[in-house]
């Protein structure tokens, strides 16, 4: 049964970098758990090995815990519903696997990769959707132990009832049927022996009790397979969400060939987590007025799934500048200058000479001119350290003949001036 209080959970696959589209998604979890009072987790799904990057769980996480995105359950806090690596549950999905073996949900499948090749050419040479033909499905029970015992590689398939109607309720989408004519006999244990994205989401969700499903419209094609998992096992379909595609300027799909696209290149270049959440939080939802500037309490107290859109949202890096720049404004002169102190550690240029006091006149003087923190130093250095040239040409234009006869009457104005001040600070 699913629980009472919404769980959500973020399930991320460790293949590198966390994606700027990942971070929404997990955003969105986030918020709507905590609008809600319910439970926000954090699942891997390390299941695709080939893809599997050394370090990018660890990675992961330290980006979501930057971000400020902390989970409720999942990898090193634990919870009541782990393992939360789906590589530490294969017997899990095994278990659940021969259930749906024994009731003739699924079936083995000992075609070889040539033959599927084979199939799948000739139903493209015809213009056909391409879908295996349930030639295994025809074996009888002791052709398949023969070939199980024989020790033959096999994967096991999700047997597709045809002409039926599959029904998908979307908070975001809306109601939507699906011909399961047009749904595969998806693959939910590969040959490797892990299960797919499919089988093991299913089962997990249900296991955790999530009760939303929130994630990425690219997911939405899946969405009636996993249904007639959820079916077939004879559990309760969670509520769907599919969050609209992040696109380039030019409406294609947010890509890397024309943009960073890991939070992790947004934050090396000094962007503000309260900025970057900000923004992400507004490509593909509003709260049905022009305010732009949220701090991720207020995101929580004005967040809802039914004011996310359908059409794709533009990332728009003017307008993460410009979020960056509001929100270091927005920051206390401490602040700011706690983050130019590290800002001039990571550059090697700070000293113990500059004092927290420096510091903060320094952001005082500088903040209404810079975008970030970073540069202060890249355009005021004076402030830090004595210049060591000058622009010879500038001074040739500059420099006449009585110029130093004035810089000397000048100095000498400035030192009775300082003479007559000290004079009226001891009278006061």
């Amino acid at each position: 049964m699913i629980s009472e209080f919404p769980r959500v959970r973020f399930a991320p696959s460790p293949t590198g970098y966390l994606h700027i589209g990942g971070l929404r998604t997990a955003l969105y979890n986030y918020l709507f758990a905590k609008k809600t009072g319910g439970k926000f987790i954090l699942r891997i799904e390390d299941t695709d090995r080939a893809r599997f990057v050394e370090g990018a769980v660890e990675n992961l996480i330290s980006t979501m815990n930057w971000s400020g995105l902390h989970y409720d359950e999942g990898p090193g806090i634990g919870g009541e519903y782990g393992p939360y690596i789906q590589s530490e549950r294969l017997e899990i999905y095994k278990e659940h696997t021969e259930k749906l073996l024994e009731s003739g949900k699924a079936y083995y499948c000992f075609c070889s990769k040539e033959r599927l090749d084979f199939l799948r050419d000739g139903q493209k040479a015809k213009g056909e959707q391409s879908v295996y033909d349930k030639h295994c499905l025809k074996l009888t029970p002791e052709e398949v132990a023969e070939k199980l015992k024989d020790g033959l590689p096999y994967v096991v398939r999700m047997n597709v009832v045809a002409n039926q109607r599959v029904h998908v309720k979307d908070i975001i989408r809306g109601n939507i049927d699906f011909d399961t004519n047009t749904i595969d006999d998806q693959v939910l244990i590969k040959s490797d022996g892990f299960p797919t994205y499919h089988l093991a989401n299913v089962v997990d969700d249900h296991l955790m009790k999530i009760t939303h499903t929130i994630r990425g419209e690219e997911w939405l094609p899946s969405t009636p397979k996993h249904v007639l998992l959820y079916q077939a096992f004879g559990w309760e379909v969670p509520v769907f969400a599919h969050l609209p595609l992040l696109l380039n300027p030019d409406r294609s799909k947010l890509s890397k060939r024309q943009g960073d696209v890991a939070v992790e290149d947004y934050r090396a270049k000094g962007y503000l987590k309260e900025a970057l959440i900000n923004f992400i939080a507004l490509l593909g939802w509003n709260a049905g007025d022009d305010r732009e500037f949220y701090y991720m309490n207020e995101l929580v107290d004005s967040f809802s799934l039914d004011r996310i859109n359908k059409s794709g949202a533009v990332f728009n890096l003017e307008k993460l500048d410009w979020l960056n720049a509001e929100h270091l404004r927005a920051k206390s002169d401490s602040e700011l200058a706690s983050l130019l102190k590290e800002e001039l550690i990571t550059i090697g240029e700070y000293s113990d000479d500059f004092s927290d006091e420096l510091l903060e006149k320094v952001v005082v003087a500088m903040k209404e001119r810079v975008k970030f923190i970073k540069e202060i130093p890249q355009n005021a250095g004076y402030f830090f350290a004595k210049p060591d040239s000058y622009d010879e040409k500038g001074i040739q234009k500059g420099w006449k003949e009585d110029t130093p006869g004035l810089l000397t009457s000048y100095m000498q104005k400035l030192k009775v001036s300082l003479i007559h001040l000290k004079k009226i600070m001891k009278l006061l």
